[in-house]
């Protein structure tokens, strides 16, 4: 096979996989995206501070479905294949926002509402828990040794897009009707599209080609005599403890700085609904551009500096820039000061999948990578809203500043200490 033909179906593939995972993650972020609209809706009347609290705290219970779901589907992905695992994935992803979609209000079923929204956050939860650590794996597998970092980011590139194709469907909603009817009905038209799209992003990853890594593995009969599951993963401690240990701080400052940043800037600074969306649009386009960028950098001088500039920087700075962003009365000011943040995070989102999928051999790939990364991201991502409203709610919001920033400092530490996976990489080149 020619150079140039094994460029192509690389590229194909990296292609597949990345538009099944823009559909997930789109599917994940419309319930952040419009939890501002919908919170009245599927909860009793009260303060709007205590009504995006409990949709916070439904946020957070996907998040910590999310660890079952990369056992599970991490499990399923380094037995059967990442392709049968990504097809699962986003199954259960359009199982859940159908039923956002089509649930009744609290007005209508009562205590229901709420029940059958943790529901559906549970269904995604799953889905999204094994999303990860599938997709990261497929994506590093099929990257060439010399530009793995520049294709593995695609990864964030399509989980950024979905977030902004749910951003951009709340503005378009917000042009056309009016906020009575956005909060009454309009906010369901998301999740309709996101199910629809699942099942065309199913139908995609049927036809995707298995990796050479499990093809190779799973024919020499690794696969099958490897122990499976927990077993087998804790056989590589070291590597777990450095996905868990790497993963906090990113996760936290990626949430802070994203799905986080919409509901600062209109229940702290001061924003309107609209302009706070468009802000956090503008943000999510630069943030998007630059992961190949930061991923094609880690190709030519390694993974450990780049992560180690995103662990010092964030530790740093984040509490001067949050409250710089509190007296924000310019949305152009805003922009700028989470437009900063962001080009730092990207030091962490752009590779990490990559550096994850490097330290483990193929037989727990899915697993490692997926499993301590969910726990983390649980523990400090999807917690990230919570912790922030809560703080704010008692009147020590800055608290939260000092907070993030010491996790990031802790992540410091771990990059200080790590090996640089493009050195020591575990993955069989295609």
């Amino acid at each position: 096979m020619t150079d140039a033909v094994l460029h192509r179906q690389r590229v194909r593939a990296i292609i597949g996989g990345s538009i099944g995972n823009l559909v997930e993650w789109y599917d994940w972020y419309a319930y952040s995206a419009f939890a501002l609209y919908f919170a009245g809706a599927f909860f009793p009347r009260s303060d709007v501070t205590a009504q995006l609290l409990q949709t916070a705290a439904v946020f957070a219970v996907g998040f910590f479905m999310r660890p079952v779901g990369s056992w599970l589907i991490g499990c399923y992905a380094d037995r059967h294949g990442r392709r049968a695992a990504l097809t699962l994935s986003v199954t259960l992803m359009c199982a859940g926002s159908l039923l956002i979609a089509v649930t009744p209000g609290y007005a209508t079923i009562g205590v229901m509402a709420p029940v059958l929204l943790v529901v559906a956050r549970l269904l995604q939860g799953i889905s999204v828990g094994g999303e990860y650590g599938a997709s990261a794996t497929y994506l590093s597998e099929r990257a060439g040794r010399t530009r793995r970092g520049f294709y593995s980011s695609f990864q964030y590139v399509t989980l950024i897009l979905g977030q902004l194709l749910a951003l951009s469907v709340l503005l378009v909603l917000q042009k056309v009707m009016s906020e009575a009817a956005l909060m009454a009905w309009g906010w369901r038209i998301p999740f309709v599209l996101g199910a629809f799209a699942a099942v065309s992003a199913i139908w995609m990853r049927r036809n995707l080609d298995e990796t050479t890594s499990f093809t190779v593995a799973k024919a020499a009969g690794v696969v099958a005599e490897a122990p499976s599951g927990l077993r087998g993963l804790f056989a590589h401690g070291r590597a777990v403890a450095t996905v868990f240990g790497l993963t906090a701080g990113g996760a936290l400052a990626f949430y802070v700085f994203t799905t986080y940043a919409q509901k600062f800037l209109v229940n702290t600074t001061g924003f309107s609904k609209a302009t706070a969306s468009q802000i956090n649009a503008a943000t999510l386009v630069v943030f998007m551009c630059v992961q190949p960028v930061i991923g094609a950098w880690s190709d030519r001088i390694g993974r450990r500096p780049i992560l180690m500039t995103f662990g010092a920087v964030g530790a740093l700075g984040t509490v001067p820039l949050l409250i710089a962003l509190e007296t924000a009365r310019s949305p152009f000011v805003a922009f700028a000061l989470l437009t900063g943040a962001l080009l730092v995070v990207s030091c962490y989102t752009a590779i990490n999948a990559v550096v994850k999928a490097e330290l483990f051999p193929t037989e727990v790939r899915a697993l490692g990578v997926a499993l301590p990364y969910s726990i983390a991201v649980s523990l400090f991502g999807g917690t990230a809203e919570y912790v922030a409203l809560w703080l704010k709610g008692v009147g020590h919001e800055r608290w939260f500043y000092w907070y993030a920033a010491a996790v990031m400092g802790a992540s410091f530490v771990v990059y200080a200490l790590m090996p640089d996976t493009r050195d020591t990489s575990r993955i069989v080149e295609e």
